[in-house]
């Protein structure tokens, strides 16, 4: 009808446009799908580190730490064969949503002592094994979706649907929804 080609957005296809071939298997919210399900995965994480550093002597902001996993990550990195560069960009991303969400609640709840967490989750022993889980899983998403990432209005409006998407079904709150996009911010800026 269109000459035969047509890219698909949300699972809807656009006849007569055209598109480079996406080899990524789609998760239920296209390519990006898997990728974005392990950032909301992270970013609900965040509300545990939050009531594990909340009133305590533990700095949102530790450089310290942030530097120790952005050069595993560069090493883990080499070997999923995924650029040691944009696997730190990404992960620089996910560090800066995580704490998004961590001095938001931490606002919400000096504001509101009523809603401070009761529980206090351990870092070491409950926290950073889920957080190098999601690691390794998001670095193998980072190489299987190496073609779709590229600049581009394509990964553009993919990921805008993908974090859309993401956003209803796990009903992420307002708060969530902005840090996922800061997480997935550098996604479709190189690959």
């Amino acid at each position: 009808m269109f000459g035969g080609s047509s890219v698909a957005v949300a699972g809807k296809d656009f006849p007569g446009a055209t598109s480079t071939q996406v080899t990524a298997p789609r998760g239920d919210f296209g390519p990006l799908g898997p990728l974005t399900d392990l950032a909301v995965e992270r970013l609900l994480l965040a509300d545990k580190v939050a009531a594990a550093k909340f009133g305590t002597d533990k700095p949102i902001d530790d450089p310290a730490r942030e530097q120790q996993v952005l050069d595993k990550v560069a090493e883990l990195s080499i070997s999923v064969g995924v650029d040691a560069e944009v696997s730190k960009r990404f992960f620089r991303d996910q560090m800066e949503a995580n704490k998004l969400v961590q001095r938001s609640l931490y606002e919400l709840w000096t504001t509101h002592p009523e809603l401070r967490p009761t529980d206090r989750p351990d870092l070491a022993l409950e926290i950073r094994p889920q957080l190098d889980t999601i690691t390794t899983g998001m670095l193998e998403q980072l190489k299987i979706t190496s073609d779709v990432r590229r600049p581009g209005v394509e990964c553009e409006v993919g990921l805008f649907s993908t974090i859309f998407s993401a956003a209803v079904d796990k009903q992420l709150d307002e708060l969530h929804i902005s840090a996922l996009g800061a997480a997935l911010g550098s996604v479709c800026t190189a690959s």
